[in-house]
Order: structure tokens, then sequence, then C-alpha cells
């Protein structure tokens, strides 16, 4: 076996945002949004709150729940496609806040599947003995892009009328700005010693889709990075191509759980609980009934979070495992899908 996941944590926001809320900033109703998602509500960070911060709390709740000393901690791997900054990114903010001086700090990439990667590449990093506990982060606060106005009145709950301009900008991208929430969730991972753990990973980029979900600006292929229309025009936000993103994470999502399962001379009827991405509730359902899985075997929170990208596979897990809907000896099958095209799968033994 490889790397085990010796504790969990998790933190989201207090500020609880409802369909409703965001009804009276954009042209949206709550029957709108839980019919194409499956969303009821999501959590937004405070105007001050950077991503950091947020995997700053989660981290501190899994050290406080499980009685683990941070010193312990010998490497770092984050997750996220929201850093506080464009460089040096997040990792260092968040190992100061921890003061963990000295600890290597990994940022990886990968969005909606970084978490994937990450756990891919800790269960590497402790099989090859190069370290003996790592701390697993994936964390977003993807507020930052939104163009709401601003986003203090949503807090504050100040139903003033917004200005038509505003109203009109958010409800230009309403499909993309109901979909996300705020939050990070983080696993203690060390060497297996006594056959749990991870059984194996697959992963795949097909690059050829990449723009299937990009964010236009804020990269090398645009100069400058960002200019005030990036705002106005909306590219400084996801473009997202609903329909091919559905068929495909339909399609290939099942297909690489059956792929992991067969080359490891399992079913589907083996996985006692199946943890995905939670991008669309629609997405996962029609994914659990390809695969022909009971509700038993499904855990989904995206109605309570929203999209939250890097962080919805740890918040799920967590969830999961604080309600005992894993037990020990259960095999657990992680499969997400996102941009880039990364999609993957992982098994894993509690």
């Amino acid at each position: 076996m490889g790397a085990k996941i010796i504790a969990c944590g998790g933190y989201i926001p207090e500020n609880s945002v409802d369909n409703n809320i965001l009804s009276k900033y954009m042209d949206t109703s709550d029957e709108w949004i839980r019919e194409r998602t499956g969303i009821q509500k999501r959590h937004f960070a405070a105007p001050d709150e950077a991503t950091s911060d947020l995997a700053y709390r989660a981290a501190l709740n899994l050290f406080e729940e499980n009685n683990i000393d941070p010193s312990t901690i010998d490497y770092i791997i984050f997750a996220t496609m929201t850093p506080d900054c464009y460089f040096p990114g997040f990792a260092p903010f968040f190992q100061r806040k921890l003061k963990m001086k000295n600890v290597p700090c990994l940022e990886i990439r990968g969005q909606c599947a970084g978490f994937l990667f990450g756990m891919q590449i800790a269960n590497c990093l402790l099989s090859s003995g190069n370290c003996k506990r790592v701390l697993l982060i994936g964390a977003e606060v993807h507020t930052c892009l939104f163009p709401y106005e601003p986003l203090k009145p949503i807090l504050e709950r100040s139903f003033e009328e917004i200005s038509k301009e505003y109203y009109e900008l958010n409800s230009k991208f309403r499909d993309r700005m109901v979909l996300f929430g705020d939050g990070a969730g983080c696993f203690v991972l060390e060497k297996d010693g006594d056959g749990k753990g991870i059984m194996d990973s697959l992963i795949y980029t097909d690059g050829e889709m990449a723009e299937k979900l990009i964010i236009k600006s804020g990269g090398s292929n645009k100069r400058p990075f960002f200019d005030p229309e990036d705002y106005n025009n909306g590219s400084i936000l996801p473009v997202l191509e609903g329909r091919e993103v559905f068929k495909l994470a339909v399609t290939l999502m099942p297909k690489v759980v059956l792929e992991i399962l067969q080359r490891n001379g399992l079913t589907t009827k083996d996985i006692d609980l199946l943890i995905m991405h939670q991008a669309n509730l629609r997405i996962n359902e029609v994914v659990q009934k390809r695969l022909e899985l009971e509700d038993s075997k499904v855990y989904n929170n995206i109605q309570k979070y929203g999209n939250t990208t890097a962080a919805t596979i740890p918040l799920v897990f967590w969830e999961a495992k604080r309600e005992g809907r894993i037990k020990e000896g259960d095999l657990l099958c992680f499969v997400a899908l996102g941009s880039g095209l990364h999609w993957g799968a992982i098994l894993y033994k509690a």
C-alpha cells in the first residue's frame, strides 16, 4: 500500500450566501440555480481573507482535532487556482502563518483535479522516503474573481438598489458566478505501515481541451497580464463551455473509475464510497447512474458549498468521515475532472 491519510480537516467561511441573496444582485433565482447545478448556497470569504487564511484555519482545525504537532510535518503540498498573489503564490504565506519555517512548500495547479495530483505527489514523496509526513492542502477564494458591486453588501445583507450597470454585469456572467464558493480542506499523510492507504492512482491530461475551461487574462499570452477592460468584459472569470464540459465529465469520470478498478481486479460492487469533485450535482448524478452505484455509496456536499475547486475532495472526505460514512477497511475511490483538461481517479483503502 501507499501513503495513508492519518488526519483530515476543513474550514468553511462564516458568510453563507443562499440563492435568494444572489437573485438580488443579478438576474437569477433559486429555482434557476438548483435546476442547473443542485446548489442551494455557498460560503464567501470576508474581503480581508486570502486563500492562505482559509487554509491556515483548516490546518489548525486538523491539528487541534487530531492532536497532531505541526513540527512533525516535513513537507507541504498546496493545490489552488486562486493564490494570494501571482508570485510567490500561496504556499509561503501559509507556511509563515503556521510558523513552519524551512519546511519545503510545493504549490501545484490542476484546478478541480489539483487535489488528486497532490495525493499522487504525496504518495510518491512518502514512498521514496524523502519525507515522513506530508500536509496536503486544497483551498480557494473564488470571490476575488467576481465582479459583484461590491462584495460587502452581499456579506452584510444590505439590499439597497445597486446600479443597473453592475446588475447587468453580474447577470451577464451568472452561469459561472452562481457555481463557486470559498473553502479549504486538508489531509496529513504518512507512509503506510498496516495495509491501508493509496492503492493506485490514474491521472490524465489532454491539452487539446484546454480552452474548454480557461481564464484568459493574467498570463504571459496577453500583454499586459491585466487591464481595466478585463474586469468589464469578464476575462477575469473562467470561460466555461458548459454543455461540452458536462459531456466530458459524465464520460471521462466513469471511464477512469472503471479503468482503475479493472487494472486492480475490482468492480464497482467493491466500492464502499465514491468521493467525486463537486462541480455540479447534475454531473455527479449522471456519473453515479452510469457506475450503477446506490445512494449509500456516494457522498455530495455541493448543495451547501458550491464548487470550491481544489478544496472539494478533502471537504467531502472530511464531512463523510465525521458522519461515519467512512469505516476502517472501506474501499474508497476519489475521482475528479477539471480545467486542463485534467482528470483521474485514486483507489484508497481506509
